[in-house]
């Protein structure tokens, strides 16, 4: 990224956290929304926003939080957030788009470029958002992607294949339980040579990151047809190009990715831990 870059990290945390608060099975335990949730001694929340605290092309950090929220989040985070300069605002209730499109309002008017983070995603590598950011410079769209290594395949409902038969078993059993799974039936394998597993960060020109969501605000797109942000960017028919993803860069969904990323968290912690150490016992009196 060319010094006179100047980038606004807007980081989406106003999810409901359904599926997280859903694994939660004591109901006398009160419930703690996903991003809050320590991990490896930190607010899931606050590892993401570290991720870009000490870059000097980020020039502005956005925490989009639950406007029903926004006061008690505020209370319990609001001086730690306020002493790394990260500004808090108000996210939106219809869903992730319009959380971002809330934070696009608060960027400031001299940012060149705008990424998006997800606050579920607190393990994104430093080189990773490094490659972004100096490709960046290049393209005016650039997501992180893994190559999708498992086999693919797409299905459908029984009914949807027109026989209109149905199991005899099931006048008898009645329908499937509430959060029992759903048979379905396999319509065809997919090619998955040409495809990728897109995550965050992405980055775009800012007023490229405008103009696809200002087509929100006009009402030119479904919203519930939104799954990122650089889908607006192609619904105007504009290129994204694609940094290889990292594996360890998951979003935290379930109670399990939680699990998951405790472990790698702890583990990517000893490991600073024991290179400060080696450092110091092979450092000069000198040094």
């Amino acid at each position: 990224m060319e010094p006179s870059s100047r980038i606004a990290v807007i980081i989406p945390a106003a999810g409901a956290s359904l599926r997280f608060q859903g694994a939660v099975d004591d109901t006398l335990r009160p419930k703690k929304s996903k991003i809050e949730t320590v991990l490896a001694g930190r607010p899931v929340f606050l590892r993401s926003v570290e991720l870009f605290i000490k870059r000097p092309s980020v020039v502005q950090i956005i925490l989009a939080v639950n406007p029903d929220l926004i006061d008690e989040f505020c209370f319990k985070h609001g001086d730690k957030l306020r002493f790394h300069g990260v500004d808090i605002v108000a996210g939106g209730r219809a869903g992730r788009w319009e959380t971002v499109l809330q934070a696009i309002k608060s960027v400031q008017s001299d940012c060149s470029h705008i990424a998006v983070h997800d606050a579920a995603r607190p393990l994104t590598c430093a080189r990773l958002i490094d490659e972004l950011f100096e490709v960046s410079r290049r393209f005016a769209a650039v997501v992180p992607g893994l190559p999708i290594n498992a086999t693919v395949k797409r299905v459908a409902d029984d009914e949807a294949d027109g026989s209109g038969d149905s199991d005899p078993l099931d006048a008898i059993l009645g329908p499937v339980p509430e959060g029992e799974s759903v048979i379905r039936h396999v319509v065809e394998t997919v090619n998955r040579e040409d495809l990728v597993e897109v995550q965050t960060p992405q980055i775009f020109e800012a007023n490229l990151l405008r103009r696809a969501y200002a087509q929100v605000a006009d009402g030119k797109v479904n919203a519930d047809s939104i799954t990122d942000d650089a889908g607006l960017v192609e619904l105007l028919g504009e290129s994204v190009h694609v940094v290889e993803g990292r594996t360890a860069n998951f979003k935290i969904t379930g109670r399990q990715d939680l699990q998951l990323a405790e472990a790698v968290a702890v583990s990517v912690e000893q490991k600073k831990v024991d290179s400060l150490g080696a450092k110091h016992l092979f450092a000069s009196d000198d040094d």
